[in-house]
């Protein structure tokens, strides 16, 4: 069967299926304004983090592009020390805060 293009009903949904399998490929690479909707920041944040070398990138002709797993790496290492920061914490001020021991000293006289 033909549809409205005079392709096959087939070859329309095989076309269609290599058109999603195009946007599911991740970039190595993207511009400033795509880098920073990826991660939700702003234009000067991301420049401090390429300055501060916390974010690799590449020129290429008058392109700045960003590496997409420099991005990844980035996000992962600050979710890292956010949780350790979180466990120790929990490790740290939550004994001291409930022992029995300590309770008398917060009553009022």
């Amino acid at each position: 069967m033909k549809g409205p293009t005079g392709m096959s009903t087939s070859g329309a949904n095989e076309q269609r299926g290599s058109q999603t399998r195009q946007i599911d490929i991740e970039p190595i690479a993207m511009r400033v304004p795509e880098a920073c909707r990826y991660l939700g920041i702003g234009r000067s944040t991301l420049y401090v983090l390429i300055g501060d070398g916390e974010i690799e990138f590449i020129k290429l002709g008058s392109s700045t592009l960003v590496l997409t797993e420099s991005l990844k790496r980035l996000v992962e290492s600050k979710r890292n020390i956010l949780r350790n920061a979180a466990e120790d914490a929990s490790r740290i001020c939550i004994p001291i805060l409930f022992m029995p021991s300590r309770w008398p000293q917060f009553q009022r006289p």
